[in-house]
C-alpha cells in the first residue's frame, strides 16, 4: 500500500525554523527495517521470539538473564561488552539472542546476523569446493564486520583443530574491532578441560580468554521447555527430571582433533585445509 505522507517518494516535507525541508519519509525507514530484519538471518523457528514475551518464571537464572539481555539492548550501541549465555537446551538461550537483535535493529538501525555455528562452518567449508564461485571472506565479511552478532549454539560443532583456528579467527576479528557478540552455548566452563563439553576442550584456551574479556557470561538453568510447558503442574516437571535424557546429558565420548590451517593476512583471511576437504576427519 502506498504512504499516505509521501506517496511512495520516500521524502516528506517538513519545516524547521520556518524554513520547508525535505527529509526521509518514515515510511522509508520502516522498509529498511523490515529489509534489515529480513537479512539478518533469523531462523523461521524464531520468528516471534521477542524480549518482551520471553518466560522467565520459576527459575532466578532465567530473569537475570532476561535483565541482561534488556540492559544490553536498551543501552546499544553504547555497551562495553557483548554477552555470551550458557546453559542446558530448551531454557531459552536463543529466544533472548534473537530478542535482542531485533530489537536493536528495530530500534537502532543496526546490522545485525544470526549464525548457527554449525551452518556457519558449513558455508566456509563449501568455499573450498571448486564449483563453488565464493571465497572465504565473502561468507565472512558479514559476520566479521556486523554490527551486532548473534553466534548460536557454539560447541554443537565438531571439534577439530580447524573449527577452533576458524572460530577464533571470527572472535578474534570482532575482539580487535571491538564489535559485540552475542553468543549461546550448552558449553560449561565449570567442567574440566580434558571433558568434550568444557570450553577449553571444544574452542581452546585462547578463543575462551577473548570470550571472558568481550562478553558478559550469563548463566540460565531450568527445565527444557520444549518438553516441559511453563505452566506445567509440579508433578510434570517432577516426572521430566527423574525420566528425561535432557535431565542428564551424556557426555560424548572423546575424538582425536583433526589438523587444520589457519593464515590471517591483514584483512584477508584463508583458510586453508592441510589433509583434504575443510573439516572432514
Amino acid at each position: 500500500m502506498e504512504c499516505e505522507i509521501c506517496h511512495g517518494s520516500r521524502w516528506k516535507s517538513v519545516t524547521v525554523d520556518g524554513v520547508e525541508r525535505l527529509t526521509r519519509c518514515d515510511c522509508w525507514r520502516e522498509e529498511l527495517v523490515a529489509q534489515t530484519l529480513k537479512s539478518a538471518g533469523i531462523p523461521a523457528q524464531y520468528k516471534r521470539a521477542e524480549l518482551a514475551n520471553f518466560e522467565g518464571r520459576g527459575s532466578n537464572l532465567k530473569m537475570d538473564a532476561y535483565r541482561a539481555a534488556t540492559k544490553f539492548a536498551d543501552s546499544f550501541p553504547v555497551v562495553d561488552k557483548g554477552i555470551l549465555f550458557y546453559g542446558p537446551h530448551g531454557v531459552g538461550k536463543t529466544h533472548l539472542a534473537v530478542g535482542i537483535l531485533r530489537q536493536v535493529i528495530r530500534e537502532r538501525g543496526a546490522r545485525g546476523f544470526f549464525f548457527e555455528t554449525r551452518e556457519l562452518l558449513r558455508m566456509v567449508r563449501d568455499t573450498y569446493n571448486r564449483t563453488v564461485d565464493e571465497r572465504e571472506l565473502d561468507v565472512l565479511s558479514p559476520v566479521l564486520k556486523a554490527d551486532l552478532l548473534v553466534l548460536d549454539d557454539l560447541g554443537a560443532e565438531k571439534a577439530s583443530e580447524w573449527t577452533q583456528e576458524t572460530l577464533g579467527m571470527v572472535v578474534n576479528a570482532r575482539y580487535n574491532a571491538r564489535r559485540p557478540t552475542i553468543v549461546t552455548t550448552n558449553l560449561d566452563d565449570d567442567l574440566g578441560n580434558d571433558d568434550p563439553l568444557s570450553f577449553i576442550w571444544q574452542i581452546g584456551a585462547r578463543t575462551r580468554s577473548r570470550l571472558k574479556e568481550m562478553c558478559d557470561w550469563v548463566r540460565i538453568s531450568g527445565v527444557d521447555v520444549r518438553e516441559v510447558p511453563v505452566d506445567a503442574p509440579p508433578e510434570k516437571l517432577a516426572s521430566w527430571e527423574k525420566t528425561s535424557p535432557a535431565a542428564k546429558p551424556e557426555v560424548p565420548k572423546r575424538k582425536g582433533m583433526a589438523r587444520a590451517r589457519l593464515k590471517d593476512s591483514g584483512a584477508q583471511y584463508e583458510l586453508n585445509w592441510s589433509g583434504g576437504k575443510a573439516g572432514n576427519k
